[in-house]
């Protein structure tokens, strides 16, 4: 079921124009969800230290859950710290020391440590295999269609481990929205020391673009050298994932064109302040007939800079809502519509929680329906 809104706005013809060196990239403006560049982002690429970024995700949801906690230390066994000491990005963790999970997350997210991660995986799940499920399962759980978890730190492992820029980026769209606080703790730091040795962080927008504050480097021969990156200037966010670059200098010089490009090239134009009611939808079965659907956050649409035409509103929900659902439920989406024909989607959330009706109150309802009060 649609219901339409028509806004007269400004919308450019085109955007200034932008090619990327990256075999694989995508960038999108999150406020909005429109991806403003796209190229090959739903081809499975190798995932490399970019998998960390799904091990903080299970950590996140286990400490938000009451299940882990920050002060709660894990040993480094011999078996883990005799294969993963000074392979690749390390923590540099001493054999048989108790580490928090606090820390560990700092070795993992600040300076990649792939011996932090198979600590914490271990220390969460018993084995680094049993955790890989856990991140396999979360994927599945967030609609990340094409991604597989088959280590905690996403080293190597025969293609087991893959997948997409479009689910990188919607992964990395939950931790920002789900776990604001976490992400402020542990992402963007731009350095970590431990046991004497302090590493920077390689991220090449940290410092370099106003606002960026994540997320993950990857790099291994097969997947090349890649970044989840998000900057946050004003009131947008935009969020990019690049990889397959052939070298460290060619992934700054990718990640920060890109980045400034999408800020240069584009605007957001305000459509609904968080907590405006934008719309209201009837309900079935409910304890009320009607429910107002609110926006969640500030919403804009991305357009190019420039404006002429205008763009469409329409709201798209499946109707009527059925009962019950809590106050925050998703319950329809805010299409904006441009002139070229692309759509950029925004949700709508109920204003409050409704109940199911008993027998009368849904003759009540079914009887206001019928005379339209």
């Amino acid at each position: 079921m649609f219901a339409s809104i028509l806004l007269a706005s400004a919308a450019p013809a085109a955007p200034v124009a932008f090619e990327s060196a990256a075999p694989v990239a995508y960038l999108q403006d999150v406020s909005s969800g429109a991806a403003l560049y796209s190229r090959d982002a739903n081809r499975r690429i190798p995932t490399a230290s970019m998998a960390k970024m799904m091990t903080a995700w299970v950590a996140f949801e286990a400490i938000k859950a009451g299940k882990l906690k920050p002060n709660q230390t894990f040993p480094v066994k011999d078996a883990t710290w005799t294969k993963w000491n000074n392979t690749g990005s390390s923590m540099f963790l001493k054999l048989g020391e108790d580490v928090s999970v606090e820390n560990l997350l700092h070795g993992i997210l600040t300076v990649s440590g792939n011996d932090a991660s198979v600590v914490l995986a271990e220390g969460m799940a018993g084995t680094e295999a049993e955790f890989a499920k856990r991140m396999t399962a979360e994927a599945k759980r967030l609609g990340m269609k094409d991604s597989r978890f088959g280590t905690a730190n996403g080293w190597p492992d025969e293609g087991q481990t893959y997948s997409t820029a479009h689910d990188l980026a919607l992964l990395a769209n939950r931790i920002v929205t789900d776990h604001p606080a976490l992400f402020r703790q542990y992402f963007g730091q731009r350095n970590f020391t431990w046991n004497g040795v302090t590493q920077a962080n390689r991220n090449p927008l940290l410092g370099a673009i106003a606002g960026a504050d994540g997320m993950k480097t990857g790099h291994s021969d097969e997947a090349g050298y890649c970044l989840v990156g998000t900057v946050l200037q004003g009131k947008r966010r935009l969020l990019l994932v690049i990889a397959g670059l052939p070298t460290q200098a060619a992934r700054i010089d990718e990640a920060r064109s890109m980045m400034k490009w999408g800020f240069d090239a584009w605007q957001a134009k305000p459509l609904f302040a968080r907590n405006r009611v934008v719309t209201e939808v009837p309900v079935q079965l409910g304890d009320k007939s009607k429910i107002r659907l609110i926006a969640p956050r500030d919403l804009a649409a991305t357009l190019p800079k420039g404006s002429t035409k205008p763009i469409s509103l329409t709201i798209r929900y499946k109707g009527p809502v059925r009962a019950p659902f809590a106050k925050g439920t998703e319950l329809a989406q805010l299409v904006v519509k441009l002139p070229d024909g692309s759509r950029q989607l925004m949700p709508l959330v109920a204003a409050e929680s409704v109940g199911t009706a008993g027998f009368f109150g849904r003759a009540w309802n079914g009887m206001k329906t019928l005379v339209g009060a």
